[in-house]
């Protein structure tokens, strides 16, 4: 009963990130990092940004194969079905999401800082439910497991990495910067932000899904 309900307030969480990342694309302002490279490719071609989320996701788990090898468990397949349904659920959101469409710099960064603030809580509940990790933390958690490095800190040259690659790949296709903007800055600044301040105000929660003797193991770096 404990495990169903961890994977019950994981697929929520799953999909509140899914909403606060179509949001923050709404927006108009730059996605999140992670969805940086997937949303410039479904600018320039005819696939949707859940159909290349996850593609993307299927190559960053090839690639954790690769650096793991012998360490790389059956328990990290869990990420193909995970990254299918992500991208399910952005296309899903992205639909739900028809009415936004902002018509002044005001309103663009407000529904930035919405989303933002949606995707930092989505987050927030997938660590709660400590079961699985999105193929982008996951594969943060293996390079850092590999060559020993802080979590944080290869998670923000990660973050940085799949901007920089986005922006050459706008330029490349579109000859201009589309896609990659001060959005994409901001929301790599707050999300974590905000996701480590739900965990600091809503800890709580945690007795809804651990017993009291249980020892929780976080599932990525606070």
């Amino acid at each position: 009963m404990q495990k169903l309900k961890r994977y019950i307030v994981f697929l929520i969480g799953l999909f509140i990130n899914s909403l606060g990342v179509s949001l923050i694309t709404k927006a108009d302002l730059g996605t999140s990092p992670i969805s940086s490279i997937p949303y410039v490719l479904s600018l320039n071609f005819p696939f949707t940004l859940g159909q290349f989320t996850i593609a993307f996701s299927l190559l960053l788990i090839l690639i954790q194969l690769l650096i793991l090898r012998r360490n790389f468990k059956a328990e990290h397949l869990l990420q193909i079905p995970i990254s299918i349904l992500f991208g399910y659920f952005i296309d899903l959101t992205m639909v739900m999401l028809f009415f936004v469409d902002p018509q002044s710099y005001i309103s663009s960064v407000i529904y930035l800082l919405a989303g933002c603030l949606i995707l930092g809580f989505g987050v927030y509940t997938e660590v709660l439910a400590n079961v699985a990790m999105l193929p982008g933390e996951s594969f943060v958690r293996a390079v850092s497991s590999t060559w020993k490095t802080e979590f944080g800190t290869t998670k923000v040259a990660f973050d940085v990495s799949l901007t920089v690659i986005a922006a050459v790949l706008s330029l490349v296709f579109a000859h201009r910067l589309d896609g990659v903007r001060e959005g994409t800055i901001i929301a790599a600044l707050l999300v974590g932000f905000i996701a480590r301040l739900f965990g600091r105000k809503l800890s709580f929660l945690d007795a809804l899904l651990f017993h009291p003797h249980e020892k929780r193991q976080p599932a990525v770096s606070d």
